[in-house]
């Protein structure tokens, strides 16, 4: 089936190895600047944001918008500061480096240009400017600044060298000076913020997620496609793409999560398009999917693509994006029923064995295992899981699990309106198999502790260990106000486990795993937030008013945890510290890892700008 998400068109960031490098498209003409440092003798030919080591390159990502039309960056690297803005008008390109702060020499801007993955056509210096010939066009790429002798730069396609003891401009077709050149920023930027500034208080929250949305984005040029991955440090260590299963539906309810014209339609619909297309040859989506057919094949992760599809219905009301992936989303439930589901409805997470098929390492390590099936979970190293025996024969884990078996009530439900809303009569069908699990939620309500609790399917016996996903049984109408208000008042306001200055920690406070710190062993994640404030708001729809309050905190717990990192440093993490609210204590929270923005969602679900996840269609 031909594919629904607008191909890549015009500049934009799309080269994922760089965020100095503008590419037009569909030519994949690419305008690359390097830098040369002198003070620590080194050139910078691919900046990112959020490397980790002493010596990498510092970005603070400024303002940008999805398509384009205003990009800002602040890069500092031994001892220098430079600004580097770039804008999109009337289909030509304009940058804009600036000299904020130097040492010893001033740096130098290598102005190259390359045709990327392969496309026809060639580059090369002609009469002092850049030229880019290609089948379907022939661009000039001029510059503006005090030109220099360069040639031990290691580039090996054309370039222009340039001192940046001044300004310098880089355009397309157009030549123009860099007094020109400022003022065109400043109109672009402005225009930019006035958008922004209709979130009032929240302007800042809003800015962070899509800055982060916006960089991460990119053109995959393996499948032809744009899309979200989790970051760009992932996919080059990867060996070239990385998506995950619940990243990337994520991802897509992020774009759409924008007043008109601050949204991207188009980038709402290809993020769930680019996950679906991964299904595997087993009928489910996988955990991870890299390049070179390299994906999990044996496991899953959280079912939370229909739920993500039915957002981006709500926002923008056609049904297009339903009917394309409502097939494949039907097979993935069916397979979760068939693969994952006891008969009394409860689910737990597993991995199947599978043949290999790139040898890669994930293929082979911890298939068909307890660990495999955490790594189902999405929750790796979680604390719930140590020690769980595996069944060898069913290919799950000896636990079945509060949070998924609400998940997949969720997904049941969420599936069954999708498919009312196209004329499809699976609905009955997907009902009745969120009532199987419905009633199999409540066979694990424990009394004494008051809690929704995993439970052990080799000895019957309740795990006591709990984290956010306990509360993922809000997504059931079976919670009742009193099991409601005991799970609120117990556990989620009980400073011992998770009430705190920063939440929601993806274990008990005084869970022995808690006190690692480590990915998910007590950190907190922006998925888990963003999914227990939607079982809140489910919650409340069901007549659960005794989440409001918990509800309304999580929006603001959500909203300054964002804020610590993103204000100081630009920073949109992969995790948090459960006790302090810091993502850079640890090397293994990436610093820009697109659902932080889950974090920001939160907050502006809450005041209004978004429409929330319960309201019905």
């Amino acid at each position: 089936m031909k594919d629904i998400a607008t191909p890549a068109r015009g500049f934009n960031t799309w080269y994922n190895n760089s965020v100095t490098c503008h590419v037009k498209m569909p030519e994949a003409i690419a305008i690359n600047l390097a830098f040369k440092f002198f003070n620590a003798p080194k050139i910078l030919r691919e900046p990112l944001i959020g490397r980790f080591g002493e010596d990498d390159e510092v970005i603070h990502p400024g303002p940008r918008s999805y398509d384009g039309s205003y990009t800002e960056l602040t890069l500092y690297q031994s001892g220098h500061e430079i600004l580097i803005q770039s804008a999109v008008v009337k289909g030509c390109q304009y940058i804009l480096v600036t000299p904020i702060k130097g040492v010893a020499k001033p740096v130098q801007v290598l102005v190259s240009l390359a045709i990327l993955w392969n496309r026809s056509g060639y580059t090369k210096l002609e009469d002092g400017h850049l030229l880019a010939v290609t089948p379907e066009t022939v661009l000039e790429v001029h510059t503006d600044g005090k030109r220099v002798k360069q040639m031990n730069t290691w580039l090996t396609n054309p370039y222009i060298a340039l001192e940046l003891s001044v300004p310098v401009v880089i355009s397309t077709d157009v030549i123009i000076n860099t007094f020109d050149c400022k003022v065109l920023m400043e109109r672009q930027k402005k225009a930019l913020l006035e958008q922004i500034a209709k979130y009032g208080d929240l302007a800042e929250v809003f800015n962070a997620m899509r800055t982060c949305q916006a960089w991460n984005t990119i053109y995959e040029p393996e499948k032809a496609r744009v899309c979200t991955p989790v970051s760009r440090l992932w996919n080059i260590n990867w060996g070239g793409y990385v998506i995950f299963d619940w990243d990337t539906y994520f991802a897509g309810i992020l774009a759409a999560a924008g007043m008109d014209g601050l949204d991207d339609r188009n980038l709402a619909y290809s993020n769930p398009i680019t996950i679906t297309h991964e299904k595997t040859e087993s009928g489910f989506i996988p955990n991870y999917a890299a390049s070179d057919n390299y994906k999990s094949r044996d496991r899953s992760q959280p079912p939370v693509g229909s739920f993500a599809v039915r957002e981006i219905y709500r926002k923008y009301r056609d049904k297009t994006l339903v009917e394309y992936l409502f097939d494949d989303l039907l097979d993935w439930n069916r397979w979760f029923a068939a693969h994952r589901r006891l008969e009394n409805g409860q689910l737990c997470w597993g991995s199947d064995p599978f043949t290999p098929v790139a040898g890669g390492f994930w293929e082979i390590t911890h298939v068909g295992d307890t660990i495999g099936g955490s790594l189902e979970s999405g929750m790796d190293n979680s604390p719930l899981y140590d020690g769980i025996p595996f069944d060898n024969e069913k290919h799950i884990m000896c636990l079945a699990d509060v949070g998924l078996t609400g998940m997949y009530i969720m997904d049941c439900e969420a599936l069954a309106v999708l498919a009312e809303l196209i004329g499809r009569n699976e609905s009955k069908e997907l009902l009745e198999r969120g009532s199987l699990s419905k009633k199999g939620l409540e066979e694990m309500w424990d009394e004494d502790f008051g809690f929704y609790l995993n439970k052990r399917t080799d000895t019957g016996e309740m795990s006591k260990r709990i984290g956010p996903t306990n509360f993922f049984a809000f997504f059931s109408d079976k919670v009742s106000s009193d099991h409601a208000e005991r799970m609120i008042r117990e556990h989620f306001f009980n400073p011992d486990e998770f009430y705190g200055e920063w939440m929601i920690p993806a274990i008990a406070r005084n869970d022995s795993g808690y006190h690692d710190q480590d990915y998910w062993r007590g950190r907190i994640w922006p998925p888990h937030n963003y999914l227990l404030y939607a079982a809140f708001r489910q919650a409340e729809k069901n007549g659960c008013t005794s989440v409001i309050k918990a509800r309304k905190i999580l929006a603001e717990k959500s909203k300054a945890l964002l804020l610590k990192e993103w204000l100081e440093k630009g920073h949109v993490h992969e995790n948090y510290n459960g006790d302090t609210g810091e993502g850079c204590d640890v090397r293994n929270s990436d610093k820009f890892l697109t659902w932080g923005g889950l974090l920001a969602l939160v907050a502006l679900i809450d005041a209004g700008f978004v429409e929330c996840p319960e309201k019905d269609i």
